[in-house]
């Protein structure tokens, strides 16, 4: 099952040039029945894997800003943690509810995009692009840390809009960045008991062929149509992460927010 929804996540992000973290952590909470703590921790792990994947195949093709990624990473390694220790301090529906806010605020990103004005222009010198990069690093490794994905859709934006990046070379250079910013934040959540591993072995190999096989499939249809159908499917599965409230609410309100063991724990 894992494989699958590894496969899924994969697809989907690959459809629309972001990590499969906005997809597979729904995904796990909902057929993996696994808590949304747990669901953060393991697709930071999975998404470390398909950033290095991801970032060779661009780096192959010379579609890489090194320099750029080590600014980015030198601010986000640290951010990371402190994301993934808040996410683990909240309980569990409002972790929930935040992660539904950041679903909805994707989607919205998603479809003003391309109305957004570049302004490179205005700030061409090479300390503003500095700046820029550090600040970056920092809002994409607290994300990252506490949301569980990849960042892209914070570090792609700055690269593209601000600095005159292409869409590729942002493209390559934000998977580049994932690999250290997902792996602090990662290593966080697995120091809170917050990764469940047996997962991986489906998850990882899962998300890298769906990454192939989505990106295969994007080239084929309109940009608009991919846009608009992921941000409605983010957009209703946030609504449903907004509605989760505090268990001493009443009974029957909210949907479910334990997975099987914590469950298990909680009537026991």
């Amino acid at each position: 099952m894992s494989l699958i929804v590894g496969l899924v996540a994969g697809i989907f992000g690959g459809l629309v040039g972001l990590g499969g973290g906005v997809v597979m952590i729904p995904l796990m909470v909902d057929f993996l029945k696994i808590s949304q703590h747990r669901a953060h921790g393991t697709s930071l792990v999975a998404i470390v894997f398909t950033g290095v994947s991801g970032a060779a195949i661009y780096y192959y093709h010379g579609s890489v800003d090194l320099i750029a990624a080590g600014l980015l990473a030198t601010t986000a390694v640290f951010t990371a943690r402190h994301g993934a220790r808040l996410a683990n301090g909240l309980p569990e529906w409002k972790l929930r509810k935040s992660f539904g806010a950041f679903l909805i605020f994707i989607s919205l990103l998603m479809l003003t995009r391309p109305f957004f004005p570049h302004i490179e222009f205005f700030f061409p010198n090479q300390a503003f692009r500095i700046i820029i990069l550090l600040a970056s690093g920092i809002l994409t490794g607290f994300v990252s840390g506490m949301m569980g994905v990849g960042g892209g859709t914070i570090m792609v934006p700055a690269m593209v809009l601000c600095l005159g990046f292409s869409q590729q070379t942002a493209n390559g250079t934000s998977l580049l960045t994932m690999v250290p910013a997902g792996a602090a934040g990662a290593w966080t959540h697995f120091k809170f008991n917050n990764v469940q591993s047996d997962l991986l072995i489906g998850l990882i190999p899962g998300i890298l062929a769906g990454s192939v096989i989505g990106g295969t499939v994007a080239n084929q249809m309109p940009e608009l149509y991919l846009r608009l159908i992921f941000a409605a499917v983010l957009t209703w599965t946030g609504i449903r992460y907004l509605r989760a409230c505090a268990p001493s609410q009443v009974p029957g309100a909210c949907p479910p927010l334990l997975g099987k063991e914590e469950l298990r724990i909680k009537l026991e």
